[in-house]
């Protein structure tokens, strides 16, 4: 009698109710701690003091994009499996470049956009969810980017929400439903475009703010001192690689936290955030040093508004938040001629080394077009007609990596042969092994049959996509937290993979993780 009054007097930790998934494209651990004098109490700062922090988070793959990150991030595998290796890919069947969260199946809403998370090839943390409650749980998704919204929202979401490219609306797609009222009526009530000819991007604050210099860069630059209007063609591509872009998803993430019953009940729910952190326009922390110092403190502003918002809302003992990173593209390289330095570098052109290779392949195997395109840094062989001719595949690799070695700027040739056979490594040891990381970014079935890799400071050309720049592999630390009331606040710096973060969002609420997912859950109450 005794052993049984005993179990009922024990229950079972209470799972949060909403869960806020913030993921920001292009944060960096040592700039975020490097502005800490400039932030509020509410943002970075208690972050830093509360959560469990691990500071040193990678990617067990490269190269790295929004799209692949944000994919990894939401399913917990990379994208050998998850198979989004990229932005876009080349379709083998129509030779055309695909855009990662297009589907033509589909309708947009408040767009002309097709879109789906079709192109997952694994379950992520929310379908998961969706999958334990029976569909019960709210799931959305919000961000200026149309593929992080719907890679971090998943197949089973309630909506995905992005900023439309050509007019600035939030759109979303039919692949979830109908599109909310509520979201209509707020786009409504204060459309972006009707705004933005009053935006003005300029410092947050003056005084010591203006002062404060973390870069090295021209003192003409670092005064603290700029003011950037969107207008043009280009008005909302601008306004998107700016932290006013943060503004509006905090706009829609604040009514939707008022007008839905997103984490009201005890069945739990999942906010997916997408923020950003990145260069203004294309340029780079040595053109832009205080828009690059302002957006971080604009960006603590927002992160203490949504915590606070949803704290508010559904209770502080009811939240759970993770903060984590796609991870960081360096662009400093870009910004000047690193020849007049005398430092090494070049362009490879991939259209001129494909006709290369396809001159050297016919020489060898007979007169054919064995090379087919080039994508990114990616060549796709015509698998029909090397079948048609009866040659072996491997023959034809073989020889295309031995070719493709020699050229200048190359430091390594992956080939698909070597790729399939390398051994499965998504956890941080993946991030010292060069062959695993090219191996983990490959996905079978979208990506090339030979993959480039240039030295440090070589840039890759591709005229059927857009310029890759590779500046060296130097280490940059990207940050993940984890808040909440389980949560036991630390500092660990001990690096982690960003694979891990969807299996312990999943102990956390108690659901499987995703299907594509190998990795333990991090222990965030030792």
């Amino acid at each position: 009698m005794l052993a049984v009054m005993s179990v009922d007097a024990q229950t079972a930790p209470e799972v949060s109710r909403l869960v806020v998934n913030i993921v920001v494209d292009q944060l960096r651990t040592d700039y975020m701690e490097a502005f800490a004098p400039l932030y509020g109490d509410g943002g970075f700062k208690r972050l830093m003091a509360e959560a469990r922090y691990y500071a040193d988070m990678q990617m067990p793959f490269r190269p790295v994009d929004r799209a692949s990150a944000g994919a990894c991030i939401s399913t917990g595998a990379t994208p050998y499996v998850n198979g989004i290796p990229s932005l876009t890919w080349l379709s083998r069947q129509t030779l055309q470049p695909v855009y990662c969260a297009d589907d033509a199946r589909q309708h947009g809403q408040q767009t002309d956009e097709r879109t789906s998370a079709a192109s997952l090839l694994s379950t992520t943390i929310t379908d998961e969810l969706e999958l334990a409650t029976a569909r019960k749980s709210m799931v959305l998704g919000i961000a200026a980017e149309r593929d992080l919204a719907v890679l971090m929202a998943g197949h089973a979401a309630d909506g995905a929400f992005w900023l439309n490219d050509k007019n600035g609306s939030w759109s979303g797609t039919d692949y979830y439903g109908t599109f909310p009222g509520w979201v209509s009526a707020f786009d409504r009530f204060s459309p972006l475009a009707s705004r933005l000819k009053d935006i003005v991007w300029e410092p947050l604050y003056d005084g010591a703010y203006a002062s404060f210099h973390y870069f090295h860069a021209n003192p003409d630059t670092q005064q603290g001192i700029f003011s950037h209007k969107f207008k043009g063609d280009r008005r909302w591509r601008e306004l998107k690689s700016s932290p006013m872009a943060n503004e509006e998803v905090l706009r829609l993430v604040e009514r939707t936290l008022e007008a839905t019953p997103i984490g009201r009940d005890d069945v739990p729910d999942m906010l997916c955030v997408g923020l950003y952190a990145g260069v203004f326009d294309g340029q780079s922390v040595v053109t832009a040093p205080a828009e690059m110092q302002d957006a971080y403190v604009r960006l603590d502003s927002v992160l203490a508004r949504i915590i606070y918002k949803v704290e508010r809302t559904v209770g502080r003992d009811h939240a759970l938040f993770v903060v984590s990173s796609t991870g960081y593209a360096d662009t400093d390289a870009s910004t000047y001629n690193i020849s007049e330095l005398g430092l090494t570098t070049g362009t490879f052109d991939m259209e001129r080394a494909s006709l290369l290779l396809n001159m050297y392949l016919s020489a060898i195997f007979g007169q054919a077009q064995y090379v087919t395109f080039t994508h990114n840094n990616h060549i796709y062989l015509d698998a029909k007609l090397i079948e048609q001719k009866q040659l072996r595949k491997a023959d034809i690799l073989q020889r295309s990596e031995e070719f493709l070695a020699q050229m200048a700027g190359v430091r390594n040739v992956f080939t698909s042969s070597e790729l399939v056979l390398t051994p499965e490594i998504n956890s941080i040891e993946a991030c010292r092994n060069t062959l695993a990381m090219a191996r983990n970014a490959w996905t079978p079935t979208r990506s090339g049959d030979i993959v480039v890799d240039v030295l440090p400071g070589w840039s890759v050309n591709c005229q059927n996509a857009r310029t890759y720049v590779s500046v060296g592999q130097a280490h940059v630390p990207f940050p993940l937290f984890f808040l909440g009331p389980e949560v036991k606040s630390q500092r660990i710096i001990a690096p982690v993979a960003a694979t891990v973060i969807a299996p312990t969002l999943a102990a956390c609420l108690r659901i499987r993780a995703p299907n594509g997912s190998t990795e333990a859950a991090l222990p965030l109450n030792d």
